[in-house]
């Protein structure tokens, strides 16, 4: 029944979708439709189009979290790059068997749309999840600024020396 349901919201959106709002699935037809079918609704409201955008902003999302990954473990912060790869991968592959189960591709799971369904436990896990990612991005970002400021320091103490070996030669 949900399934069923699930394909007719989402062959419904067709190509542009009928507008935001504007669904009749969400209306008692599909049930759970803000948990656990809501990529059904968004496929209705939003069509091929807007289907095609959110798994652009979810690609976005995924290549973020391995860039922040590979900037921590390019300053050694292995444990930081692994939680960051993993943040990323656990998001994608939610996302992306939310969006199996309601095109029919996988079995029902009653796994929520990452930062989009509503589900108490699901959007905190999902939020403590981005805290930890930012504080990650904040953490690199740090040891990214010190290594640079050593960096300039180094090289200001290295010029100071080339001058004073200058003078020493002049006089």
């Amino acid at each position: 029944y949900q399934l069923v349901n699930s394909l007719i919201a989402i062959g419904r959106g067709k190509l542009s979708g009928v507008g935001v709002g504007e669904s009749v699935s969400k209306l008692g037809y599909l049930p759970e439709a803000h948990t656990d079918f809501i990529f059904s609704i968004y496929a209705e409201e939003f069509g091929f189009f807007g289907v095609i955008v959110l798994l652009g902003l979810y690609m976005i999302f995924l290549s973020r979290t391995f860039h922040i990954g590979a900037r921590a473990e390019r300053l050694g912060l292995n444990f930081a790059a692994y939680i960051s790869y993993g943040m990323g991968l656990w998001f994608i592959a939610q996302a992306f068997v939310h969006m199996g189960v309601a095109m029919g591709l996988l079995p029902t799971k009653g796994l929520t749309l990452p930062l989009m369904s509503y589900g108490g436990s699901s959007i905190i896990t999902m939020t403590v999840g981005l805290a930890i990612l930012f504080r990650v991005d904040v953490e690199t970002q740090y040891r990214e600024i010190e290594q640079r400021q050593r960096q300039l320091v180094a090289e200001m103490e290295y010029e100071i020396s080339e001058v004073k070996e200058a003078q020493r030669g002049r006089f």
